[in-house]
């Protein structure tokens, strides 16, 4: 069984038609049926509950979903039982009394509007168990300004438990307002890997909105992981629907998505050549004079970098076709393309 919990989910459809993330999920899940009889969706809103759940079982009657579909009604960050339920553990010992597994592997969405309700150390105890992974929603026009203002402290720390003091000092260093709240995303992955214990690894990915009147961001999404498959994933799906062209490695560490662009009926995916060739002169850098099959190479450098599986296709492809690699194909068949991410294609660097 698959678990979804989403602690803020709103009433399902809104006033003017659109549908919300429950229904959204839940009609691509119907159409799955590799998921459809494994997931149980765990929904909560405090305000929209009963509406959520007419709206659900109008689209969705009871028994399209194997799994019994749960709506509470609880306010987060003061009803209790909601972080015992995330910290619970849910790791089992298997019949050979050695191999532990989880028995829910769980996918939250964590969309407070704000700051009230989050509590970094309960979400790390949630993040502990094999296979559960974190969506987190951040208004930066709330939190940038909470970190400054002292009525604010007692929830930033629940937010920042072992490094408030020390970001409140250093995001006033930072030159620029798009530095600073790199600095507070860098600083909230870094209290996971703290938090978390044992050097384990925590890959953060964030799509980063921006407003649609200015250059201001409005919110992330914040994607946080110990899988480094679903570190991979993630990306590939943020780069779908960015349209905005980012030198990862040498700027700001997300994805972007500008509404403006849109309006100006500009392509919804944009322009990525700059990433492309970004990322090129960096492989061809690191990797020079290497040989290598490109899983290898991907699976290894993915996991410290923000580019996506397309970025390293598109690169590795630019390198071959610039003569500063050479490709070839061990599996015998006829490839119409240089470069595909597969143990069988070989990269040689120059």
């Amino acid at each position: 069984m698959f678990r979804y919990i989403d602690l803020f989910a709103g009433p399902g459809i809104y006033e003017d038609g659109n549908v919300s993330t429950p229904i959204m999920l839940a009609r691509s899940i119907a159409q799955d049926y590799s998921l459809k009889d494994k997931v149980q969706f765990v929904f909560n809103d405090l305000y929209f509950s009963e509406e959520l759940r007419a709206n659900f079982e109008a689209e969705f009657p009871r028994g399209t979903f194997p799994k019994k579909a749960y709506f509470m009604d609880k306010e987060v960050g003061v009803y209790e039982n909601i972080y015992a339920y995330l910290e619970k553990s849910t790791m089992k010992l298997g019949a050979n009394g050695k191999t532990w597994w989880n028995e829910q592997p769980s996918l939250l969405f964590f969309d407070p509007f704000g700051y009230r309700g989050m509590r970094t150390v309960t979400l790390a105890k949630f993040l502990k168990n094999w296979g559960n992974e974190i969506f987190l929603f951040i208004n930066t026009k709330r939190i940038n300004p909470a970190l400054e203002n002292e009525q604010f402290e007692e929830l930033m720390r629940l937010w920042f438990p072992t490094r408030f003091d020390t970001l409140k000092v250093e995001v006033r260093k930072q030159a620029s307002v798009p530095a600073r709240l790199e600095y507070i995303l860098t600083s909230l992955r870094e209290e996971f890997v703290k938090l978390l214990g044992d050097n384990r690894p925590v890959y953060c990915c964030a799509f980063r909105f921006q407003e649609e009147d200015s250059r201001t961001t409005s919110h992330y999404i914040l994607h946080i992981t110990k899988g480094f498959r679903g570190y991979d994933l993630c990306k590939s799906v943020y780069n779908k629907y960015a349209n905005e062209d980012l030198v990862l490695h040498n700027g700001s560490n997300t994805y972007t998505f500008d509404p403006k662009k849109c309006a100006n009926e500009i392509s919804l995916f944009g322009d990525t050549l700059g990433a492309v060739e970004a990322l090129k002169d960096l492989l061809c850098e690191e990797y020079k004079k290497r040989r290598i099959n490109v899983l290898s190479l991907f699976e290894e450098h993915q996991k410290t970098s923000k580019y996506s599986r397309e970025h390293y296709t598109a690169a590795l492809r630019k390198a071959v076709k610039d003569g500063r690699a050479e490709s070839e194909f061990t599996d015998g068949k006829n490839h119409k393309v240089s470069v595909l991410i597969d143990p069988a294609c070989i990269v040689q660097f120059k």
